[in-house]
């Protein structure tokens, strides 16, 4: 970090931001967990389950119904271009060969 008595600024400000991202993240999982085992979960998979979603946030009101969409569900489908029906032939001729 230091250099003949050179403060790299912006290393230091990287390695507090991973510093704050890391503590964030184990206050958070914590939570998780004491609220898994609160909730008496059936098993294993369940508590780790609770803890690894853990980083996600409930739904507004507005995102549920009716709200307006800005970003499509699927965005890796719009980068290469599939269109909707290429995307329903996939699904229904990979129906066809299961079944």
């Amino acid at each position: 970090m230091e250099r003949n008595n050179i403060i790299d600024f912006k290393a230091l400000e990287k390695e507090l931001q991973a510093a704050l991202a890391a503590d964030e993240k184990y206050k958070r999982e914590n939570a998780a967990k004491f609220r898994a085992v609160e909730q008496k979960v059936a098993s294993y998979e369940e508590f780790r389950g609770i803890v690894l979603a853990s980083h996600l946030k409930p739904l507004e009101r507005k995102d549920k119904i009716g709200g307006k969409r800005t970003v499509p569900w699927n965005c890796h489908t719009t980068q290469r271009g599939t269109s909707q029906e290429e995307a329903t032939e996939i699904s229904q001729s990979s129906w066809e060969n299961s079944g």
